[in-house]
């Protein structure tokens, strides 16, 4: 059986010298599957580069609502292949077909979709800014190169590198799009990217609008994210792979957004303990063993008094974690990283209550696992205890009293969110008025009595934080339309004439509903 071919400049082709092959693994039977994928060499990237410079100039004759069209059919094409893209991504990944991958993460991907669309016919998002007086005009453009994206492996249809938000927001931006698939889903990221592709012909965009590949080396991947002919990069993955990626592009001046590790504190006040410790347990409980821990808003920081109420609560979540079925992980490496990761835990201290081992199960896995520290060890080896392990791993710290839970918050890394349980009625109030000045300057999203796992594709959403969650706090990789500005550029045009200007610019507004700035008041109207 050959290598599956690559799709470049418009075509499905066979690499023309891959540097190697791979397959992906069922990680439920440890089993390889059948298809092989070409690990392709920097001379495919510059094709690819070259490819979509060409689909950029012939973009710029285009009015804006081809590709509207064009995110609509992709969406109407996921759907007409939902049943083949379940059972693939479940072979890929072991994710669940019901609800997960079929009910819930093939919807979102559509929607998102779909939503994009509606955010370049609308086109407000661009915030064209428009000064009468000075005939100063600013307004966000597409970039001056292709986007390259990165896609997670726990995310086969909604991060998807080819299919996701990130792909979503760099096409609504109007910039063509080379995506590097992950190896621990090819098949599924092939089977979208001919979805995109047909797409792509029938709305009429250049053919090189979306290209795909499976996999490059490490010291590719970096002459691809500061390549000088690149646009921009979107990423997510771990830390240590996303701050290789950012030193890279950094270096050649090259914007990169980055969504890394993030553990996702939770703090449980006393008022809610006392109000209804159960059902709080039951939510964290819940929230922890969803998808097998693999989630970046996976809840592996829950902080809590260190008194009678708080081991009670702490028990009963390990109670509920250890008669829990142990998750199948995506990868084989998935095990030793929990592994090391719980190993750091312990040498600073923390100790194991429930699970801590690799699971003898027929796919890899990791026993679900708690693991406790006092207040005062936490704030003394605070980076060792903040470690992500990627799993179905949480720490609970035992604060000694309320002036160290605010301690604890003030020693936090940036993360994607952080949670504060409280008493309904106000009990804990003068508590919360502590904590939160604390907590929300670290967090990208603050959550109240809910579970941080989750995130809905909102045009509120920020599904991003300080780092080293994500490489910028001021950008989200989750919300339309404020996800499509890391993919602009800000342009002004100064004393430029009328017919020359960007059509969203000129006097008269393009859609008549396209809100602008005008001599600083937001406005539907023309000039």
């Amino acid at each position: 059986m050959g290598l599956q071919p690559v799709l470049i400049n418009g075509t499905w082709r066979q690499d023309n010298a891959p540097e190697g092959s791979f397959r992906a693994t069922n990680p439920a039977t440890r089993q390889f599957l059948p298809d092989e994928y070409p690990v392709s060499a920097l001379a495919e990237i510059e094709l690819a580069i070259e490819a979509a410079h060409v689909a950029m100039a012939e973009l710029r004759l285009l009015e804006p609502d081809v590709i509207a069209r064009f995110l609509d059919l992709y969406a109407d094409n996921i759907e007409a292949r939902r049943e083949e893209l379940v059972e693939l991504a479940n072979l890929e990944t072991a994710l669940p077909k019901e609800p997960r991958l079929n009910s819930v993460e093939l919807p979102r991907t559509t929607n998102q979709l779909r939503q994009a669309a509606s955010a370049v016919r609308d086109r407000s998002w661009r915030h064209a800014t428009i000064d009468t007086k000075t005939n100063i005009r600013s307004i966000y453009m597409p970039l001056d190169g292709p986007v390259a994206v990165f896609g997670p492996n726990n995310f086969p249809f909604a991060f998807n590198s080819v299919a996701g938000g990130d792909f979503a927001a760099a096409i609504a931006a109007g910039n063509p799009v080379i995506a590097k698939a992950n190896p621990s889903h090819p098949g599924t990221t092939r089977m979208l990217a001919e979805a995109a592709f047909e797409a792509v012909i029938a709305a009429g965009l250049p053919r090189a609008m979306v290209q795909m590949l499976y996999r490059v080396s490490g010291e590719n991947g970096l002459k691809l994210v500061s390549h000088s002919r690149l646009g921009a990069t979107g990423f997510t993955g771990s830390r240590r792979a996303g701050m290789q990626l950012k030193d890279a592009a950094d270096r050649a001046c090259k914007p990169i957004y980055l969504e890394m590790s993030s553990i996702n504190p939770v703090f449980v006040l006393p008022g809610a303990l006392e109000e209804r410790a159960e059902a709080v347990a039951a939510e964290l409980i819940t929230s922890c063993l969803m998808g097998a821990g693999q989630f970046c808003t996976n809840p592996g920081l829950v902080v809590l008094l260190d008194d009678d109420e708080g081991r009670a609560f702490m028990s009963r979540v390990a109670s509920g974690l250890s008669e829990a079925p142990v998750g199948v992980l995506l990868g084989e490496r998935g095990p030793g990283h929990i592994r090391e990761a719980i190993g750091q835990m312990k040498e600073e201290g923390a100790e194991i209550v429930v699970g801590g081992d690799v699971a003898d199960t027929p796919g890899y896995g990791f026993h679900n696992t708690l693991l406790k520290v006092s207040g005062d060890t936490f704030l003394q080896h605070p980076d060792a205890m903040q470690t992500e392990a990627f799993g179905t791993v949480s720490l609970f710290v035992l604060a000694k009293d309320e002036e160290q839970m605010v301690a604890i918050a003030n020693s936090l890394d940036g993360n994607l969110t952080g949670t504060i349980y409280s008493h309904t009625g106000g009990a804990d109030d003068a508590l919360y008025d502590l904590l939160e000045p604390a907590l929300a300057p670290r967090v990208g999203r603050l959550l109240n009595d809910k579970v941080p796992t989750g995130v809905t594709v909102s045009p509120g959403m920020v599904h991003g934080g300080p780092p080293p969650s994500t490489g910028h706090p001021g950008f989200t990789a989750v919300g339309i339309p404020n996800s499509l500005v890391r993919f602009a550029a800000l342009r002004c045009y100064d004393n430029v004439r009328l017919h020359r200007l960007p059509n969203e610019l000129r006097n008269e507004n393009p859609t008549g509903k396209m809100w602008r700035s005008m001599d600083g008041q937001w406005t539907t109207d023309s000039v």
